[in-house]
Protein backbone atom coordinates (compact mmCIF):
# COMPACT_ATOMS: atom_id res chain seq x y z
CA UNK A 1 0.00 0.00 0.00
CA UNK A 2 3.05 2.19 0.77
CA UNK A 3 3.73 2.55 -2.79
CA UNK A 4 0.46 3.17 -4.21
CA UNK A 5 -0.46 6.35 -5.52
CA UNK A 6 -1.05 7.63 -8.43
CA UNK A 7 -1.22 11.39 -9.46
CA UNK A 8 -3.14 11.20 -12.48
CA UNK A 9 -5.66 9.75 -10.55
CA UNK A 10 -5.62 11.97 -7.54
CA UNK A 11 -5.79 14.92 -10.34
CA UNK A 12 -8.86 13.22 -11.26
CA UNK A 13 -10.63 13.65 -7.94
CA UNK A 14 -9.94 9.83 -6.90
CA UNK A 15 -6.64 9.96 -3.56
CA UNK A 16 -6.21 6.33 -3.25
CA UNK A 17 -4.17 7.10 -0.29
CA UNK A 18 -7.37 8.07 1.49
CA UNK A 19 -9.24 4.95 1.26
CA UNK A 20 -6.27 3.64 2.83
CA UNK A 21 -6.16 5.58 5.72
CA UNK A 22 -10.34 5.39 5.79
CA UNK A 23 -9.38 1.78 6.45
CA UNK A 24 -6.88 2.29 9.22
CA UNK A 25 -9.02 4.78 10.99
CA UNK A 26 -12.02 2.01 10.79
CA UNK A 27 -10.32 -0.69 11.63
CA UNK A 28 -10.71 -0.45 15.75
CA UNK A 29 -14.82 0.29 14.82
CA UNK A 30 -14.95 -3.42 12.95
CA UNK A 31 -13.18 -5.17 15.55
CA UNK A 32 -15.99 -4.03 18.16
CA UNK A 33 -18.47 -6.52 15.80
CA UNK A 34 -16.36 -9.48 15.63
CA UNK A 35 -18.37 -12.35 16.33
CA UNK A 36 -17.32 -16.25 17.05
CA UNK A 37 -17.62 -17.25 13.13
CA UNK A 38 -15.41 -14.05 11.46
CA UNK A 39 -12.50 -15.95 9.81
CA UNK A 40 -11.18 -13.03 8.35
CA UNK A 41 -10.18 -9.36 8.79
CA UNK A 42 -11.01 -5.84 6.67
CA UNK A 43 -9.15 -5.42 3.53
CA UNK A 44 -9.25 -8.65 1.62
CA UNK A 45 -11.63 -9.28 -1.27
CA UNK A 46 -14.26 -11.17 0.26
CA UNK A 47 -15.58 -11.50 3.86
CA UNK A 48 -15.48 -14.95 5.75
CA UNK A 49 -17.79 -16.52 8.09
CA UNK A 50 -18.37 -19.81 9.22
CA UNK A 51 -21.73 -20.96 9.87
CA UNK A 52 -22.34 -22.54 13.48
CA UNK A 53 -25.21 -25.14 12.83
CA UNK A 54 -26.07 -26.58 16.63
CA UNK A 55 -28.93 -26.90 16.87
CA UNK A 56 -29.86 -25.95 13.23
CA UNK A 57 -31.99 -29.14 11.88
CA UNK A 58 -32.67 -27.56 8.25
CA UNK A 59 -30.72 -23.70 8.31
CA UNK A 60 -32.23 -21.77 6.05
CA UNK A 61 -30.03 -18.38 5.20
CA UNK A 62 -32.05 -15.07 4.94
CA UNK A 63 -30.73 -12.08 3.36
CA UNK A 64 -31.77 -8.54 3.62
CA UNK A 65 -30.06 -4.97 1.55
CA UNK A 66 -31.53 -1.20 2.11
CA UNK A 67 -30.36 2.47 2.61
CA UNK A 68 -30.90 5.27 4.58
CA UNK A 69 -32.59 7.56 2.18
CA UNK A 70 -33.11 10.86 2.58
CA UNK A 71 -32.43 11.31 5.48
CA UNK A 72 -28.53 11.48 4.85
CA UNK A 73 -29.23 14.99 3.87
CA UNK A 74 -30.16 15.43 7.11
CA UNK A 75 -26.56 14.21 8.46
CA UNK A 76 -24.86 16.71 5.72
CA UNK A 77 -26.90 19.86 6.97
CA UNK A 78 -25.93 18.89 10.26
CA UNK A 79 -22.57 18.22 9.55
CA UNK A 80 -23.10 14.59 12.14
CA UNK A 81 -22.22 11.30 10.40
CA UNK A 82 -22.01 9.07 13.12
CA UNK A 83 -25.64 7.54 13.40
CA UNK A 84 -26.77 6.96 10.26
CA UNK A 85 -24.80 3.48 9.84
CA UNK A 86 -27.22 2.60 12.73
CA UNK A 87 -30.23 3.37 10.57
CA UNK A 88 -28.29 1.69 7.47
CA UNK A 89 -27.95 -1.42 10.10
CA UNK A 90 -31.16 -1.17 11.40
CA UNK A 91 -32.93 -1.46 7.98
CA UNK A 92 -31.68 -4.78 6.85
CA UNK A 93 -31.51 -6.27 10.03
CA UNK A 94 -35.51 -5.16 11.30
CA UNK A 95 -36.50 -6.90 8.24
CA UNK A 96 -35.00 -10.05 8.45
CA UNK A 97 -35.80 -10.34 11.95
CA UNK A 98 -39.42 -10.73 10.42
CA UNK A 99 -39.03 -14.19 9.26
CA UNK A 100 -37.26 -15.34 12.72
CA UNK A 101 -33.86 -15.25 11.43
CA UNK A 102 -30.74 -14.06 13.43
CA UNK A 103 -28.71 -11.91 11.88
CA UNK A 104 -24.72 -13.28 11.22
CA UNK A 105 -23.10 -10.75 8.95
CA UNK A 106 -23.32 -7.65 7.63
CA UNK A 107 -21.72 -5.82 5.01
CA UNK A 108 -21.55 -1.86 3.60
CA UNK A 109 -21.07 0.52 0.45
CA UNK A 110 -20.20 4.10 1.19
CA UNK A 111 -20.22 5.70 -1.95
CA UNK A 112 -18.94 9.59 -1.25
CA UNK A 113 -17.83 12.09 -3.98
CA UNK A 114 -14.46 13.21 -1.49
CA UNK A 115 -13.05 10.57 0.49
CA UNK A 116 -12.35 12.44 3.80
CA UNK A 117 -10.91 9.60 5.74
CA UNK A 118 -12.56 10.91 9.33
CA UNK A 119 -15.38 11.42 7.67
CA UNK A 120 -15.80 7.68 6.66
CA UNK A 121 -14.68 6.49 9.62
CA UNK A 122 -17.17 8.49 11.88
CA UNK A 123 -20.19 6.94 9.21
CA UNK A 124 -18.73 3.12 10.16
CA UNK A 125 -18.64 3.78 13.32
CA UNK A 126 -22.05 4.19 13.19
CA UNK A 127 -22.33 0.76 11.38
CA UNK A 128 -20.43 -1.08 13.93
CA UNK A 129 -22.25 0.23 16.70
CA UNK A 130 -25.76 -0.54 14.75
CA UNK A 131 -23.61 -4.13 14.42
CA UNK A 132 -23.30 -4.72 17.53
CA UNK A 133 -26.61 -4.09 18.86
CA UNK A 134 -28.03 -6.54 16.12
CA UNK A 135 -25.51 -9.05 17.48
CA UNK A 136 -24.02 -9.93 13.98
CA UNK A 137 -20.38 -9.29 12.42
CA UNK A 138 -19.42 -6.24 9.64
CA UNK A 139 -16.80 -8.35 7.77
CA UNK A 140 -16.47 -6.22 4.79
CA UNK A 141 -17.65 -3.45 2.98
CA UNK A 142 -16.72 -1.05 0.03
CA UNK A 143 -15.65 2.85 -0.16
CA UNK A 144 -16.22 4.35 -3.34
CA UNK A 145 -14.88 7.59 -4.12
CA UNK A 146 -16.80 9.55 -6.92
CA UNK A 147 -16.10 12.84 -8.19
CA UNK A 148 -18.61 14.26 -10.41
CA UNK A 149 -21.09 11.92 -9.49
CA UNK A 150 -21.47 12.84 -5.75
CA UNK A 151 -21.10 16.52 -4.31
CA UNK A 152 -17.39 16.44 -2.48
CA UNK A 153 -19.35 17.29 0.70
CA UNK A 154 -22.14 14.19 -0.29
CA UNK A 155 -22.28 10.35 0.15
CA UNK A 156 -24.56 7.75 -0.07
CA UNK A 157 -24.60 4.48 2.11
CA UNK A 158 -25.97 1.22 2.15
CA UNK A 159 -25.93 -2.12 3.39
CA UNK A 160 -26.37 -6.12 3.61
CA UNK A 161 -27.22 -8.60 6.09
CA UNK A 162 -27.59 -12.29 5.88
CA UNK A 163 -28.94 -14.27 9.08
CA UNK A 164 -30.07 -17.72 9.63
CA UNK A 165 -33.20 -19.49 11.07
CA UNK A 166 -34.03 -23.46 11.12
CA UNK A 167 -36.81 -24.40 8.42
CA UNK A 168 -39.17 -25.30 11.14
CA UNK A 169 -39.50 -21.78 12.58
CA UNK A 170 -39.67 -19.36 9.61
CA UNK A 171 -42.29 -17.21 10.35
CA UNK A 172 -44.90 -17.43 7.50
CA UNK A 173 -48.20 -16.60 8.66
CA UNK A 174 -49.30 -20.23 8.88
CA UNK A 175 -50.07 -20.29 12.60
CA UNK A 176 -52.48 -17.28 12.04
CA UNK A 177 -55.80 -17.44 14.28
CA UNK A 178 -58.54 -15.36 14.27
CA UNK A 179 -58.26 -13.24 17.69
CA UNK A 180 -54.55 -13.04 17.37
CA UNK A 181 -53.47 -9.94 19.57
CA UNK A 182 -51.27 -6.83 17.68
CA UNK A 183 -48.16 -5.91 19.50
CA UNK A 184 -46.67 -2.64 18.87
CA UNK A 185 -42.96 -2.01 19.36
CA UNK A 186 -42.11 1.60 20.16
CA UNK A 187 -39.82 3.42 17.43
CA UNK A 188 -37.39 5.97 18.58
CA UNK A 189 -38.73 8.12 16.00
CA UNK A 190 -39.44 8.65 12.35
CA UNK A 191 -36.80 5.83 11.49
CA UNK A 192 -35.02 6.04 8.12
CA UNK A 193 -38.88 6.32 6.29
CA UNK A 194 -41.08 9.35 5.10
CA UNK A 195 -37.73 12.00 4.85
CA UNK A 196 -38.65 13.58 1.55
CA UNK A 197 -42.04 14.35 3.09
CA UNK A 198 -40.28 15.34 6.08
CA UNK A 199 -37.57 17.64 4.49
CA UNK A 200 -40.02 18.82 2.54
CA UNK A 201 -42.94 20.36 5.37
CA UNK A 202 -40.03 21.81 7.66
CA UNK A 203 -37.74 22.97 4.79
CA UNK A 204 -34.74 21.77 6.08
CA UNK A 205 -32.43 22.89 3.59
CA UNK A 206 -33.58 26.51 4.49
CA UNK A 207 -32.44 26.02 8.06
CA UNK A 208 -34.22 25.61 11.16
CA UNK A 209 -32.69 22.22 12.27
CA UNK A 210 -31.21 23.90 15.35
CA UNK A 211 -34.70 25.45 16.32
CA UNK A 212 -34.97 24.16 20.01
CA UNK A 213 -38.56 22.43 20.64
CA UNK A 214 -40.55 22.54 23.83
CA UNK A 215 -42.53 19.45 22.61
CA UNK A 216 -39.78 17.13 22.25
CA UNK A 217 -37.11 17.97 24.46
CA UNK A 218 -34.58 19.05 21.97
CA UNK A 219 -34.16 20.55 18.83
CA UNK A 220 -35.76 19.90 15.75
CA UNK A 221 -32.64 17.98 13.53
CA UNK A 222 -31.95 16.02 16.90
CA UNK A 223 -35.14 14.80 17.24
CA UNK A 224 -35.51 13.87 13.28
CA UNK A 225 -31.70 12.36 13.25
CA UNK A 226 -32.39 10.14 15.91
CA UNK A 227 -31.58 6.44 14.85
CA UNK A 228 -33.65 3.55 13.78
CA UNK A 229 -33.89 1.30 17.38
CA UNK A 230 -32.94 -2.34 16.21
CA UNK A 231 -35.50 -4.77 17.53
CA UNK A 232 -33.27 -7.69 16.87
CA UNK A 233 -32.28 -8.99 20.45
CA UNK A 234 -35.58 -7.97 22.32
CA UNK A 235 -37.44 -10.40 19.09
CA UNK A 236 -35.01 -13.24 19.36
CA UNK A 237 -36.11 -13.25 22.82
CA UNK A 238 -39.70 -12.91 22.00
CA UNK A 239 -39.54 -15.74 19.67
CA UNK A 240 -38.11 -18.42 22.33
CA UNK A 241 -41.22 -17.69 24.73
CA UNK A 242 -44.06 -16.76 22.93
CA UNK A 243 -46.40 -17.94 20.10
CA UNK A 244 -45.25 -15.40 17.46
CA UNK A 245 -47.59 -15.84 14.00
CA UNK A 246 -46.17 -13.21 11.90
CA UNK A 247 -43.55 -9.76 12.21
CA UNK A 248 -44.02 -6.30 10.48
CA UNK A 249 -41.68 -4.21 9.62
CA UNK A 250 -42.84 -0.50 9.35
CA UNK A 251 -41.43 1.50 7.04
CA UNK A 252 -42.09 3.02 3.58
CA UNK A 253 -45.73 2.66 3.12
CA UNK A 254 -46.89 2.89 6.72
CA UNK A 255 -49.42 1.16 8.45
CA UNK A 256 -51.46 0.76 5.52
CA UNK A 257 -48.72 -1.00 3.21
CA UNK A 258 -46.36 -3.02 6.02
CA UNK A 259 -49.03 -5.20 8.36
CA UNK A 260 -50.89 -6.54 6.02
CA UNK A 261 -47.28 -8.22 4.32
CA UNK A 262 -47.16 -10.33 7.39
CA UNK A 263 -51.44 -11.56 7.24
CA UNK A 264 -52.01 -14.72 6.19
CA UNK A 265 -55.08 -14.59 3.25
CA UNK A 266 -58.55 -14.05 5.25
CA UNK A 267 -57.35 -11.71 7.77
CA UNK A 268 -57.16 -7.94 8.53
CA UNK A 269 -55.76 -6.21 11.36
CA UNK A 270 -57.83 -3.86 13.27
CA UNK A 271 -56.76 -0.97 16.00
CA UNK A 272 -58.17 2.12 16.83
CA UNK A 273 -56.44 5.22 16.50
CA UNK A 274 -56.55 5.81 19.99
CA UNK A 275 -54.32 3.03 21.10
CA UNK A 276 -51.50 4.07 18.97
CA UNK A 277 -49.26 5.49 20.85
CA UNK A 278 -47.75 8.48 18.48
CA UNK A 279 -45.12 10.44 20.00
CA UNK A 280 -45.18 14.45 19.63
CA UNK A 281 -43.01 14.66 16.91
CA UNK A 282 -45.59 12.74 14.65
CA UNK A 283 -48.45 15.70 15.49
CA UNK A 284 -45.61 18.05 14.58
CA UNK A 285 -45.01 16.54 11.28
CA UNK A 286 -48.74 16.61 10.65
CA UNK A 287 -49.48 20.36 11.63
CA UNK A 288 -46.41 22.20 9.63
CA UNK A 289 -47.75 19.84 6.31
CA UNK A 290 -51.45 20.21 6.59
CA UNK A 291 -51.37 16.76 6.05
CA UNK A 292 -54.69 14.61 6.09
CA UNK A 293 -54.56 11.00 8.79
CA UNK A 294 -54.46 8.45 6.25
CA UNK A 295 -51.10 9.72 4.88
CA UNK A 296 -49.51 10.11 7.87
CA UNK A 297 -50.50 6.55 8.34
CA UNK A 298 -49.47 5.62 4.91
CA UNK A 299 -46.47 7.03 5.16
CA UNK A 300 -44.97 6.78 8.72
CA UNK A 301 -44.32 4.66 11.55
CA UNK A 302 -46.42 6.82 13.93
CA UNK A 303 -44.41 5.23 17.11
CA UNK A 304 -44.52 2.23 16.06
CA UNK A 305 -41.63 0.59 14.49
CA UNK A 306 -42.67 -2.81 14.32
CA UNK A 307 -45.74 -5.09 14.63
CA UNK A 308 -45.68 -8.87 16.30
CA UNK A 309 -48.94 -10.89 16.06
CA UNK A 310 -48.78 -13.67 18.92
CA UNK A 311 -51.73 -15.73 19.95
CA UNK A 312 -54.41 -14.14 21.92
CA UNK A 313 -53.39 -16.36 25.29
CA UNK A 314 -50.21 -14.84 24.62
CA UNK A 315 -50.60 -11.25 24.56
CA UNK A 316 -49.85 -10.50 28.12
CA UNK A 317 -46.38 -12.39 28.55
CA UNK A 318 -45.35 -11.25 24.98
CA UNK A 319 -45.73 -7.48 26.44
CA UNK A 320 -43.72 -8.68 29.93
CA UNK A 321 -41.15 -10.49 28.12
CA UNK A 322 -40.47 -7.53 25.58
CA UNK A 323 -40.85 -4.70 28.79
CA UNK A 324 -37.98 -7.04 30.24
CA UNK A 325 -36.00 -6.34 27.38
CA UNK A 326 -36.29 -2.55 27.00
CA UNK A 327 -39.19 -2.52 24.60
CA UNK A 328 -42.41 -0.99 26.00
CA UNK A 329 -44.66 -2.75 24.17
CA UNK A 330 -48.10 -2.52 24.17
CA UNK A 331 -51.14 -4.02 22.38
CA UNK A 332 -52.51 -1.86 20.07
CA UNK A 333 -54.92 -4.43 18.25
CA UNK A 334 -56.43 -7.72 17.05
CA UNK A 335 -56.63 -9.97 13.87
CA UNK A 336 -60.10 -10.36 12.48
CA UNK A 337 -61.40 -11.92 9.80
CA UNK A 338 -61.68 -9.94 6.23
CA UNK A 339 -60.29 -9.41 3.02
CA UNK A 340 -56.87 -8.37 4.23
CA UNK A 341 -55.58 -4.97 4.82
CA UNK A 342 -55.93 -2.59 7.95
CA UNK A 343 -58.75 -1.04 9.67
CA UNK A 344 -58.23 1.30 11.68
CA UNK A 345 -61.09 3.60 12.86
Amino acid sequence: MKNSHSASYAAAGVDVTAGYRAVELMKAHVARTVTDGVLSGIGGFGGLFELDMTGLTRPVLVSGTDGVGTKLKLAFLMDKHDTVGIDCVAMCVNDVICCGARPLIFLDYVAVGKNVPERVAQIVSGVAEGCVQAGCALIGGETAEMPGFYPADEYDLAGFTVGVVDKARILDNTRMKEGDALIALPSSGVHSNGFSLVRKVFEVEKGGLDRYCDELGRTLGEALLEPTRIYVKPVLALLEQADVSAISHITGGGFYENIPRALAPGFTARSEKARVQTPPLFDLIRKAGNIPERDMFNTFNMGVGMCVTVAAADADKAVRVLREQGVDAYICGEVVRGEGGVELW
